[in-house]
């Protein structure tokens, strides 16, 4: 199974973006299910349904902290690194998609500023585009791995 079929299939089970992006990783991350469901928990809906940037995005830039990040302040050189890959990854996103921010992909008012998490039903399903938004992020998360494999210990 692929990451992206991983997050798509763990959306689908009912976890919110950044969780089913996240999660689809821990084989490269290195971080248990439990854990990286419990760390990208609070990303979804747009970071805890503010309706912001995009949870499949949040989950993304987690996946890229946990395989490149840097743990010394004054690695600039790390930090640079790390923030233009999220940069160049969020854009690639955005080109696709015409934005990384939650309440635009759901075609929501701009005046939408924080929701609850709605119930997963069929319904929830047919008119959302999360699924293929998390499949998408982790498609784009699949390529830059593999094109940089230079990456710290997970």
């Amino acid at each position: 199974m692929t990451h992206a079929e991983k997050a798509e299939e763990l959306f689908q089970q009912g976890y919110n973006c950044a969780q089913a992006v996240f999660a689809a990783f821990c084989d490269v991350t290195g971080l248990d299910e439990a854990q990286a469901l419990r760390l990208a928990s609070g990303f979804g809906g747009g970071v805890g349904g503010m309706r912001e940037v995009c949870g499949a995005v949040s989950g993304l830039t987690l996946v890229f902290s946990a395989l490149y990040g840097y743990d010394a302040p004054d690695d600039r050189a790390a930090k640079l690194a790390l923030y233009h890959s999220v940069q160049a990854a969020a854009e690639q996103y955005r080109e696709a998609n015409g934005s990384i921010v939650c309440r635009e992909l759901l075609g929501l008012s701009k005046d939408v500023k924080k929701a609850d998490p709605a119930p997963r039903t069929q319904e929830y399903y047919k008119k959302r585009p999360c699924k293929q938004l998390v499949g998408m992020a982790a498609q784009i998360a699949d390529d830059f791995i593999a094109s940089h494999p230079e990456r710290t210990d997970a």
